[in-house]
């Protein structure tokens, strides 16, 4: 197996063997270069002097790489692909990708190599490619950025993950032996529409990818995740509650829901009140008041710094929900063209949003007095940065769309972090429509972000073990939302799922009756004993036999170890066979929540294993 590099530059030959218009791999500009080994890194020259470097640097158990472009010649050159990582000659019969839809993030898909016809054909002649990826500013659509490839053989994994918040491709390619090929980077100007010109003397960095290698698919992307490094903020040090009041007021909260709410929880150890949509605006339809940002008085009377000082009375910390990089139809500022993001000359609309030009100065000033001066001087110290649209394949402002894209996305990421530099112990969570949005360059961010917009599915538990492979689990907030009418076993299946991630409550919190109060208390109590688990431990089983998730059958079962203590989570969905964990021999039960003895019931449990047993 080899780490190389691929670029192809505007002008230069394609490659053959009926490629084209498939991939820009193995083009004439390779062709043209020259090869160099250094330490630590690749380089590659051209006779003008355009220079071609892919650098990695150990990062715990996987490899970062890092590639770039210097213009070392004398005239303009435009690349029309660049990939951040390149690599041949892998040995792996079964390739595995995680497809996301909203509601559905991160589903497994499993394929052979025979499935995607990835053969070489008789006479190694004739290209085999599958080439996926996402176009648009919400990077995680239709798939995630991410790839493994299995050797069933050897019992081998190859994980990949890029580091990318706009469109990204990646390639599987075959031709010449049973060895595959693959790249991944920005979506190329074939599917994504991006070329970047580079002018003499300067040059560009291709995102990020990070490389691991294991021997099963839970410890390769273990290790693409630790490779991770999230900007958590000093306030969010101990996977502290929240509580987030949309499944309470369905996007209508006002001082005195709020305060009601603050009342029945006060005193839980909740570390966070999250206010959600619909505080701005002057209809109160929050999904077109986007943008303004004016409080809506008729809901707050003074403002909304009385109900942030309510909450922080109540010993919580209050949050607030924007989403700042949109504008909706009944925004001030809509119908202008000035500041907002044009396609062909025109803003840029989907549905009724539009986008802030976050490149645009006078924008940045704007979202500076109408976000980060809320939240200093009403003193919140938690904000929900949400997303609910993206540009798709581009914009104008660059010489190419997809480059338009990418800059506004980069612009994006500036602001976040203009948002903690200014306020160091802001607590940020990344939502886009829930989970659309969870790639690592914009989980490094933040603090924690939605898994889902999965409020009260029973696939819940389903998605939430997912994420497992892709984000951390001290950052993946995930929702329980409590309803008076459920019955016990519904209480405890909606807990325990988030014992998968951070805890979030949401729901008729304030009808619930004391006996179901003693359930959720005890379920809050069994997450603060595991907590250290779910954030700084490894998954090393993630067992499910579920296929559908409008109606999930069989069961689910996810183990997360951390030193000689593990955490086992069981759901039981429809036609479920009770299966319980198999806990490492000799490991003792230290403590258990819930009931798993029917159909969508639930149990946990903390165990702790015999010296020097192995893990699960």
């Amino acid at each position: 197996m080899e780490l190389y590099g691929e670029m192809k530059l505007r002008g230069d030959d394609y490659a053959g063997g009926y490629s084209c218009g498939m991939t820009m791999c193995g083009s004439g500009t390779m062709a043209g270069f020259s090869r160099e080994e250094a330490t630590g890194k690749t380089v590659y020259r051209s006779e003008k002097g355009v220079v071609l470097a892919v650098r990695k640097s150990q990062e715990g158990e996987a490899q970062r790489i890092q590639t770039s472009v210097f213009n070392g010649s004398r005239e303009e050159i435009s690349l029309e692909m660049l990939a951040s990582i390149a690599v041949r000659g892998i040995r792996a019969d079964r390739i595995h990708r995680l497809q996301s839809f909203w509601s559905a993030e991160g589903k497994l898909r499993t394929e052979t190599v025979e499935e995607l016809h990835l053969e070489p054909s008789w006479a190694k002649h004739g290209l085999r490619i599958e080439k996926f990826g996402n176009v648009g500013s919400m990077p995680v659509r239709k798939y995630f950025p991410f790839l493994a490839l299995e050797d069933s053989q050897t019992g081998e994994f190859l994980g990949i993950q890029l580091y990318c918040a706009s469109s990204w491709q990646m390639e599987i390619l075959c031709r010449e032996d049973e060895t595959l090929t693959v790249t991944g980077g920005l979506a190329d100007e074939d599917f994504g529409h991006w070329m970047k010109t580079l002018a003499p003397g300067e040059s560009f960095d291709a995102p990020e990818a990070v490389m691991a290698r294991g021997s099963s698919l839970c410890q390769v992307c273990d290790r693409l995740v630790k490779a991770q490094h999230p900007a958590i903020s000093p306030t969010d040090d101990h996977m502290g509650i929240v509580f987030n009041e949309y499944c309470t007021t369905w996007g209508n909260p006002s001082l005195e829901n709020i305060k009601r709410i603050c009342d029945r929880i006060a005193g839980k150890g909740i570390q966070y009140l999250v206010i959600d949509s619909g505080w701005y605006g002057k209809t109160g339809v929050w999904w077109n008041s986007v943008g303004d940002w004016d409080v809506n008085e008729e809901r707050f009377p003074g403002g909304l710094k009385p109900v942030a000082d309510y909450i922080r009375s109540m010993g919580m910390i209050p949050g607030i929900w924007f989403e700042p990089e949109t504008l909706a139809s009944e925004c001030e500022y809509y119908d202008g063209p000035e500041h907002l993001v044009q396609k062909h000359g025109s803003p840029l609309t989907v549905g009724c949003r539009r986008f802030w030009d976050m490149e645009d100065e006078w924008v940045t000033e704007y979202l500076d007095e109408k976000v980060i001066r809320r939240l200093k001087e009403d003193g919140f110290g938690y904000l929900k940065v949400d997303y609910n649209e993206t540009m798709g394949m581009g914009c104008d402002g660059a010489e190419s769309p997809g480059e338009g894209l990418r800059r506004k996305a980069a612009a994006s990421g500036r602001f976040l972090k203009r948002i903690a530099e200014k306020i160091p112990d802001i607590v940020i969570e990344n939502c886009a429509s829930g989970g659309h949005r969870l790639e690592p360059s914009m989980m490094a961010l933040v603090s924690q972000a939605s898994f889902s917009d999965a409020h009260e599915t029973t696939a819940i538990p389903l998605i939430a073990a997912n994420m497992h492979r892709v984000i951390r689990p001290g950052q993946s907030q995930i929702w329980a939302v409590l309803r008076a009418g459920d019955s016990r076993e519904r209480l405890y299946y909606s807990l325990i799922s988030t014992f998968l991630g951070r805890m979030c409550l949401s729901g008729d919190i304030y009808d619930l009756s004391p006996e179901q109060w003693e359930i959720v208390d005890q379920g809050m109590a069994f997450y603060r004993m595991v907590s250290d688990i779910i954030r700084d431990g490894s998954t090393v089983l993630h067992y499910c036999t579920a296929d559908c998730y409008n109606r999930p059958q069989g069961e689910q079962v996810v183990i997360r170890e951390l030193g000689d203590r593990g955490l086992a989570v069981l759901h039981r969905f429809e036609h479920s066979v009770l299966s319980l964990p198999r806990l490492p021999e000799g490991s003792r039960i230290l403590a258990e929540y819930g009931n798993a003895d029917q159909d969508f019931g639930a149990k946990a449990w903390l165990y702790e294993r015999r010296k020097g047993e192995k893990s699960c």
